[in-house]
């Protein structure tokens, strides 16, 4: 994979984006500003009530602290710049701001899969077990946890993001995206692909198995253990795996759609990529957070206002 010294290496690539009519651009950056901003507001303030409020340092809420955490930067390596190309006539982005984009990109996306997989074996802990909640998911455990799956984030996104930067690019710049991703961007290489595109596939599908494996599992052993028992809480628990098991089916649907197929691609990747990239960030705090009692009084208590003890 060495390029010859007839051919041009590629310095910048062209992102084609969602629309190339200058009013449908203007449309889309009215309406995804609010969002961005919204998601920034939300999460931001998520962490500062979780680290405010000493009542919420327990293990779930320090996980949702670093979920909004990931929304942030999430959302971040992509809206801003797509937010920039709907006021520009070129859209273009440089060799090295694409895999770094990459490599940022796949951090963030492996580490909330490994987030959400832990966040579901928390909850299936807090209910099926609640004697041993607090010895289970210690603050060591809960420690070690959040480091290891922001080290399988690393690892996984250095693997794509090098083999994507070895690839030799010498001929069409054109990525057929709003933001620089693994597939869109290798099928640019003048290089033969289709080891990388196998890797792409079976890691990815190992990862979504796995997760996927262990959500069904804990939610399984969390519907009996609710069926089991009183009907007392049981409505508020329902609601909340429902809602938690909503958000994790979208997350990696998205995943296995885009990457457990990276050589084809379908005019409806953009939108899943958006709503992926963009929405999900914001409904994340609305349905795992601020439909939350304990959270709402904090963030009460954060704002000033009285808050009733006796309520919930």
């Amino acid at each position: 994979m060495t390029v010859t010294p007839n051919q041009t290496v590629v310095t910048e690539f062209i992102l084609l984006g969602l629309s190339s009519d200058p009013e449908t651009q203007l449309v889309l950056f009215v309406v995804f500003l609010p969002i961005y901003l919204l998601t920034l507001l939300t999460n931001i303030l998520i962490i500062v009530t979780i680290v405010y409020d000493r009542r919420l340092h327990t293990p779930m809420y320090f996980f949702l602290s670093n979920l909004s955490f990931i929304d942030v930067c999430h959302s971040t390596v992509t809206v801003p710049k797509m937010l920039t190309d709907f006021l520009s006539v070129e859209k273009t982005i440089s060799f090295w701001g694409c895999m770094i984009q990459i490599f940022f990109l796949h951090i963030f996306a492996c580490t909330e899969v490994f987030l959400l997989t832990v966040m579901a074996y928390d909850r299936y802990v807090a209910i099926c077990k609640p004697m041993h909640y607090l010895t289970i998911m210690s603050r060591r455990v809960c420690l070690v946890l959040a480091g290891g799956l922001w080290l399988g984030g690393v690892v996984h996104s250095l693997a794509l993001a090098g083999m994507a930067i070895k690839l030799p690019y010498c001929g069409p710049r054109e990525v057929d995206n709003f933001f620089c991703d693994v597939p869109p961007v290798i099928k640019l290489a003048c290089a033969d692909t289709y080891i990388i595109n196998v890797f792409i596939v079976s890691i990815s599908g190992v990862i979504s198995v796995f997760s996927f494996l262990v959500l069904v599992s804990s939610y399984s052993f969390i519907l009996v253990t609710l069926c089991n028992h009183f009907a007392e809480g049981r409505h508020k628990a329902l609601s909340t795996c429902a809602a938690h098991l909503t958000v994790v089916t979208m997350f990696l649907g998205h995943c296995a759609f885009i990457y457990c197929r990276p050589s084809i691609t379908f005019a409806v990747d953009k939108v899943v990529s958006l709503f992926f990239t963009a929405v999900t960030p914001l409904l994340n705090p609305i349905i795992y957070t601020l439909r939350n009692e304990d959270m709402k009084r904090a963030l009460n208590k954060l704002m000033g206002r009285k808050v009733d003890p006796e309520k919930n």
